[in-house]
């Protein structure tokens, strides 16, 4: 029994032997092994396809007979064409970009019993570790896929437009061969008349402002067969990643939209205006670059003379005020082809959001509106007359500014005395009591640079009391007849001068007794300091006899 166990385990040796020994099991047909496969197919090889591929071709025991990879540049070639050997040919089909395979070949699908030369000795099984890079079809057109779509799009790319946009450039693998981004410039071209790539001048026809698309191109509309330097090899697929952010024609002109007017519209600004106005600017993509709210003061300007850029001097004629509008402007009519730094790129549409503060012409006078008058209206306001009223003051806009009810009392003032701005002193004039009157004052007859700014100032007035004033030229009048003995009168202590002390009782003295009156809405002593200064000829601070002089007995002075 022994001798018959060691006669079965001799059997299996040489069985075993036998089994190493033994050849390989012919291939009938091509075997492929999948090595990696891609989350994503982008493409598949179909019979008449144009591939770029790379390879390393080798013998089953691994010995490597030739490499694309060694030569520096992939193979290109037609499938199903025979241009390759059969079992290549049909290794290809179906295959996806980025896919990587090994592929078996057997020897009548690939060099036979001819074998090739020294390398590929006759009936050899030929091994390919294939990597697909690239595949396109004589017959392919631009491809586009847009993954975001923008609302609303008002406008969309058309031939001779210009437009800016931002890219990422790859081959059909994936590999970046250039971008805009890592430039942090937009590439910036009219489309559509031969400036651009024949694919990408078809490919970004018909996008929106904010549009994201992926164009695909075959070589053909690309690079061709000679590719681009060192990045785009030749009869590449590109990709180019795309999203606008400006469009514009060289035939444009501004654009208004987004019109709020408001319902009481009784002027509109003309070339010459001076303007206030609040706005925010932006780029077409929306990119926020500049606003006057952010400052907290407007923007004040002439209209029509050149101190705006142009776009923005038509954009603010004919507007009323309280009027909004969205005023967009081509570069041409904005800042050009340079921009302004790196706030406003070069060639960039510009989109302002303006809202008119106010408007006023240099030659406007103020506008007076009468609100309120009393049927009885004996006397009116002149010059010289202290008057007593309360108001209420605002910006254009509405915007309150100041009030006497804030304060529990009237602003008091004496007309044509230089106490309140030219537009008020008109607006005051011949006034009753108790009317109430709406006053526009352009800021050349009221504060100027001085106040707000500019502005055109609002005021509702009421004239709440009325003192008469004394004639033009007098600060101090007689209501009866003038003493003969005037200078006796004034001298109490008799020593033939008059003091100031003196001086002053007797003119207060004339005024609580109703005899004389002082020019109302003025310090009373300082006028008296003054009459007694113009009786001081000799400015020894005392008047004598042959100093005293009446008003009417020389000529005119605020004096006696």
């Amino acid at each position: 029994m022994i001798q018959c166990l060691h006669a079965m385990l001799f059997l299996s040796v040489l069985v075993a032997f036998a089994a190493c020994d033994a050849p390989p099991v012919p291939l009938d047909d091509i075997l492929i092994e999948k090595t990696f496969v891609p989350e994503q197919c982008v493409r598949a090889v179909k019979v008449g396809d144009y591939v770029r591929y790379h390879y390393n071709g080798m013998f089953p025991d691994g010995k490597k007979f030739d490499s694309s990879y060694d030569r520096g540049t992939t193979y290109n070639v037609f499938v199903g064409k025979k241009q390759l050997i059969a079992g290549m040919d049909k290794a290809l089909v179906g295959l996806c970009v980025n896919e990587r395979v090994l592929v078996k070949i057997p020897p009548h699908l690939a060099y036979g019993k001819q074998g090739y030369g020294e390398i590929i000795p006759a009936d050899a099984i030929l091994h390919f570790d294939v990597l697909l890079l690239d595949v396109w079809n004589p017959e392919d057109g631009v491809q586009i896929q847009t993954y975001h779509t923008p609302s609303p799009c008002s406008r969309k790319v058309e031939v001779s437009d210009y437009i800016r946009y931002h890219y990422n450039g790859t081959l059909l693998d994936g590999t970046l061969f250039d971008s805009s981004h890592t430039r942090m410039r937009t590439y910036d071209t009219y489309v559509g008349i031969g400036w651009l790539i024949a694919g990408m001048d078809q490919g970004l026809l018909g996008m929106c402002v904010g549009e994201k698309r992926i164009i695909t191109m075959p070589p053909s509309l690309g690079y061709g067969e000679n590719g681009d330097g060192d990045d785009i090899p030749g009869q590449a697929s590109l990709v180019f990643d795309v999203v606008l952010l400006d469009l514009h024609n060289p035939k444009d002109g501004i654009t208004v939209t987004n019109q709020v007017v408001p319902e009481s519209c009784t002027r509109k600004t003309i070339t010459g205006d001076f303007v206030r106005y609040h706005y925010n600017g932006s780029l077409l993509d929306g990119t926020f670059f500049d606003s006057s709210y952010s400052r907290n003061h407007t923007y004040d300007t002439y209209v029509g003379k050149g101190y705006v850029i142009t776009g923005m001097d038509e954009g603010l004629i004919g507007v009323c005020v309280g009027e909004k509008r969205t005023v967009i402007i081509p570069p041409h009519l904005g800042y050009g082809e340079e921009g302004t730094g790196s706030k406003i790129p070069g060639s960039a549409v510009l989109v302002f959001d303006i809202d008119i503060i106010d408007f006023h012409n240099p030659k406007d006078n103020a506008v007076m509106t009468t609100v309120h008058k009393p049927e009885e209206c004996d006397k009116q306001t002149k010059k010289g007359d202290f008057i007593k009223y309360h108001y209420n003051a605002s910006l254009m806009d509405g915007t309150s500014i100041d009030s006497t009810h804030n304060y529990g009392k009237t602003y008091n003032i004496v007309l044509g005395a230089n106490q309140v701005v030219p537009g008020m002193e008109d607006g005051l004039m011949e006034m009753c009591v108790g009317e109430k009157r709406h006053l526009v004052i352009p800021p050349h007859l009221g504060y100027g640079e001085r106040g707000v700014g500019n502005a055109v100032l609002v005021f509702d007035i009421e004239l709440v009391e009325l003192e008469e004033g004394l004639p033009e030229g007098y600060m101090f009048i007689w209501n009866d007849d003038v003493s003969p003995d005037l200078f006796t009168e004034m001298d109490t202590d008799k020593n033939a001068e008059v003091e100031p002390s003196e001086f002053t009782d007797y003119i207060m003295r004339q005024v609580s007794e109703g005899k004389g009156r002082l020019a109302p809405g003025f310090d009373p002593n300082r006028i008296i300091d003054n009459m007694f200064s113009n009786q001081d000829r000799d400015g020894d601070g005392k008047i004598t006899e042959a100093e005293f002089r009446l008003k009417a007995d020389e000529a005119p002075h605020d004096e006696l």
